[in-house]
């Protein structure tokens, strides 16, 4: 069973049924004990940082997704819900993030590119679960405008560039994370996300 964490953000029905047409057994929760049960969770997230830091903490599931990530469960992480496993972001200063990985999310610099980045753009990916099965530099669907910046360079698993380098995915042991929708990708979102539901 994969645990959609429902925390009262995130496109929760198009991410479980993207998940579910893939392969996944996937069920829509907020209960510590089916994310203890769960083989796999996805931490989904839209709109501020420091709003989505705000619902889980009230959730009170923190704890339980830290627990859970440190026993090696595998987690997938979309959009904010990948920002918020970092330490903190420059979009809600005062609010702590989950901190799973040190690294700042920072403001796209975007030069005369318009903010938010939304829309299609391309990725750079070198050996990565997460990309299993796909070539070249495929189009992903994106909505954002702040991205992390890792401490740790190494666990980058894909760019794209909107005027700057941008970080388009993480990936470490058991802890994969997108910043683009891959619910929203068409075939290779799909296939990201049969690649984690496999993983």
């Amino acid at each position: 069973m994969i645990v959609l964490i429902d925390y009262g953000v995130g496109n929760l029905y198009s991410v479980a049924k993207a998940a579910a047409y893939v392969g996944g057994d996937v069920k829509i929760s907020s209960s510590a004990d089916d994310i203890k049960r769960a083989d796999k969770i996805i931490l989904p997230g839209v709109g501020a940082f420091g709003d989505c830091m705000k619902n889980l903490t009230a959730t009170g599931l923190i704890p339980t997704i830290k627990a859970e990530i440190s026993s090696g469960k595998p987690i997938l992480g979309i959009c904010v819900g990948m920002q918020i496993l970092f330490a903190g972001s420059e979009e809600s200063p005062e609010v702590d993030g989950l901190k799973i990985f040190g690294g700042q999310v920072k403001k796209i610099h975007a030069g005369d590119l318009k903010i938010p980045h939304m829309g299609w753009n391309s990725i750079k990916f070198g050996n990565s679960k997460l990309f299993a099965g796909l070539n070249g530099e495929p189009y992903f669907y994106f909505v954002h405008s702040y991205h992390v910046a890792p401490d740790d360079k190494k666990i980058i698993a894909a760019t794209t560039t909107y005027g700057e380098a941008v970080t388009a995915a993480i990936e470490f042991e058991n802890i994969f994370a997108t910043q683009f929708h891959p619910e929203k990708s068409g075939d290779v979102g799909l296939q990201v996300l049969k690649n984690f539901v496999s993983c």
